[in-house]
């Protein structure tokens, strides 16, 4: 029975040694991250990248999104609900990060859309529809047309502005902010230059409740 006792009490203090190494692990990428992006702020915030919200707002999300990540799909309303809850107080900043297969060409669709004032209408499209045009993780851009259709998108004008180098030097260049600033997943957030501490919608939220309160 000491024995057994003695192994129960071992195998508790190993479980508490793991976790508070995992912890002091996790706090320690959180630390680095947000050093890199505090380094890197040119790479983090770009002037010219798609917004929503107050310019002038006092907290500024930034995210590293893909059109074919589900889960970016699922975030998009909460961030926007968030936003709605606190009226000229957040900005919103979407960088591209198409590392799906096939997600650069649609990329490349909503950048022409926005050309034409219709980003916004555009991907809340896609969105809506992920499921028609991802399939096995692999974006396939020429399913999309149907989707747009509706939108009153000039067809012609978006294909010309779609291939169009700069556009294509666009992506280019976020996928390269993205690599320095170590983002390899999507959707990654950064509130106020902070990375999330670990990735989750409460955490979003927290650290926006946090930068919120600084303002007051």
């Amino acid at each position: 029975m000491k024995q057994k006792s003695i192994f129960i009490a071992a195998a508790a203090l190993l479980i508490l040694v793991f976790v508070g190494g995992a912890l002091l692990y996790q706090k320690q990428q959180t630390e680095q991250a947000a050093q890199l992006a505090k380094q890197n702020m040119a790479a983090l915030v770009r002037m010219d990248a798609p917004s929503f919200g107050n310019a002038d707002a006092p907290v500024h999300i930034v995210e590293f999104f893909d059109p074919a990540c589900g889960t970016c799909r699922e975030f998009y309303p909460m961030v926007k609900a968030l936003m709605a809850e606190h009226p000229g107080k957040i900005r919103l900043s979407l960088r591209y990060a198409p590392f799906h297969r096939g997600s650069d060409a649609v990329v490349k669709v909503l950048e022409a859309a926005r050309k034409q004032g219709k980003f916004e209408a555009t991907l809340e499209a896609l969105f809506s529809r992920q499921d028609a045009w991802v399939q096995n993780h692999t974006a396939n851009a020429q399913l999309i047309g149907p989707l747009l259709a509706p939108l009153g998108l000039d067809l012609v004008q978006l294909q010309n502005d779609a291939n169009a180098p700069e556009v294509a030097t666009l992506i280019a260049r976020d996928l390269a902010d993205a690599k320095t600033l170590n983002v390899t997943m999507t959707p990654e957030y950064f509130v106020n230059g902070k990375p999330l501490p670990q990735f989750g919608f409460a955490e979003l939220k927290q650290l926006v409740d946090d930068a919120l309160a600084n303002t007051k």
